[in-house]
């Protein structure tokens, strides 16, 4: 990956420099800081886009804006804080369709017996955590497919880069194609190039200085009118209205404590359990191996940095989002935004997470930000983690078509966790009809099970 950092400041170590090890990774406070506000901009839209989804079943928006706030703070201080990792956590997009679409309208569950189903996949999440399962699962999966989902998952955010800019646009007859320009579609082109030429030049904070440009260059495109209402970039890209309501919104606590921990228990809804749980684990799992690789944060054996801490701050993040009101959190993958801008501590999660808190009483302010001033950034980001294609086997083709089966489905099926399952299903069926069954470790056997119910249940 392209690392983009500043090593220079006092030469006392402050406190933070002791604590979380700046200097020794590589970095500053300075830079630190830069890549925690990064990866906030970069992820902010969940502040919104998660009550909307959960308002579709049943949970009130304003309620919900507030857990997903609260979950964000405190699950992205405590990455920092306890697994000291340059991640942020905040409720997962996907989780939260499952929950409002599945969950709630599919199944038939109030939204209080959704927010259970949520707790108790984040119970048995903690102790997968907590113990040596999750080791066993790291240590199975082989290298090539690990490399396979680092670049699987930087194709995604490039692709949800290019969606969120309406660059790429659906159509019923070649699936996908590319728009017309119009003035947001060059503004973003504009955003791209000051970003990209930022990065070539290896500029701190590149990335953060892009988001905030394409910012500026779009609020042309706005359109006030005389009834307060406006239209804003993201809104005409949408086609829909932003209503100004002023600055300040207050925070509403009602869905605290609103989860049915008896209802969620019912066998009918076990398996809805599990598919949350499966999936937080796995998404989990991808996300850290992912930054981790893109961003050189392994230990001595090549494992993600801080595995069983990070593992354990997502698990219990999901566990407290059930009572909090919210779908469960996960590890975000535009974290790697930040460390492309030179994060490399768990100071970057902090500083993500505290930018959450002030959106307690300032939601309305999201308005501003385009989703054309973040696509930018998602593209680059997955430029940087493409790195690891060239580390896959190719040439041995029972390791590189799981790879690849894995890398092309994951942006494709716009699922990580489904990209993840086929390729793991791939792997153990080639290496079974090869002769070479001895390659796969037992816990892989167990993973490729897991993937077949995942996938039977979606």
């Amino acid at each position: 990956m392209n690392r983009i950092s500043d090593t220079g400041g006092p030469s006392s170590l402050s406190a933070l420099d002791r604590y979380f090890g700046i200097r020794a990774a590589g970095s500053s406070v300075k830079v630190e800081i830069v890549g925690g506000i990064t990866t906030f901009l970069t992820s902010m839209y969940i502040i919104v886009v998660n009550p909307g989804i959960l308002s579709q079943g049943g949970v009130p928006f304003p309620a919900a804006l507030t857990a997903t706030v609260i979950v964000s703070f405190l699950g992205s201080c405590a990455m920092g804080l306890y697994a000291r990792n340059p991640v942020l956590v905040a409720p997962g997009m996907g989780m939260n369709a499952l929950f409002a679409f599945v969950l709630v309208h599919g199944a038939g569950m109030s939204w209080q017996t959704a927010l259970g189903c949520v707790f108790w996949s984040g119970v048995i999440f903690a102790l997968l955590a907590s113990f040596n399962v999750r080791k066993l699962v790291v240590d199975a999966i082989p290298a090539n497919l690990r490399h396979a989902v680092s670049c699987g998952i930087g194709l995604f955010i490039s692709l949800i880069g290019l969606v969120n800019a309406k660059f790429i646009v659906s159509d019923p007859v070649t699936i996908v194609h590319g728009t017309h320009l119009n003035a947001v579609i060059v503004t973003f082109l504009v955003g791209l190039a000051v970003a990209s030429v930022l990065v070539a030049r290896r500029v701190t904070g590149a990335l953060m200085i892009g988001i905030v440009v394409t910012t500026l260059l779009a609020i042309p495109i706005g359109r006030w009118w005389g009834d307060g209402t406006a239209y804003w970039p993201a809104a005409i890209a949408t086609k829909t209205l932003v209503n100004w309501k002023g600055l300040f919104a207050v925070p509403d606590f009602s869905a605290i404590g609103q989860l049915d921990l008896l209802g969620a228990l019912k066998f009918a809804y076990w398996p809805f359990i599990f598919v949350m749980l499966f999936t937080s684990f796995f998404d989990a799992l991808s996300t850290f191996m992912a930054v981790s690789e893109a961003g050189n944060l392994l230990d001595e054996n090549g494992n993600p940095r801080n595995i069983r801490e990070s593992m354990i701050v997502d698990s219990l993040s999901a566990l407290v989002s059930g009572p909090l009101g919210t779908s469960p959190a996960n590890a975000y993958i535009e974290s790697a935004a930040g460390i492309s801008a030179g994060g490399r501590t768990g100071l970057v999660a902090v500083v993500a997470g505290l930018c959450f808190l002030p959106f307690l009483f300032l939601s309305p302010l999201l308005s501003l930000v385009p989703a054309i001033a973040t696509a930018p950034a998602l593209i680059l980001v997955g430029v940087f983690m493409m790195e690891s294609i060239t580390k896959i086997e190719w040439h041995q083709f029972d390791e590189a078509i799981p790879a690849f089966i894995a890398m092309i489905l994951i942006p494709l099926t716009y699922s990580i966790s489904d990209g993840i399952a086929w390729g793991f299903l791939s792997f153990v069926v080639l290496k079974l009809f090869m002769g070479r069954v001895k390659e796969v470790k037992p816990a892989m056997w167990v993973v490729a099970a897991l993937s077949v119910l995942l996938l039977a249940q979606l």
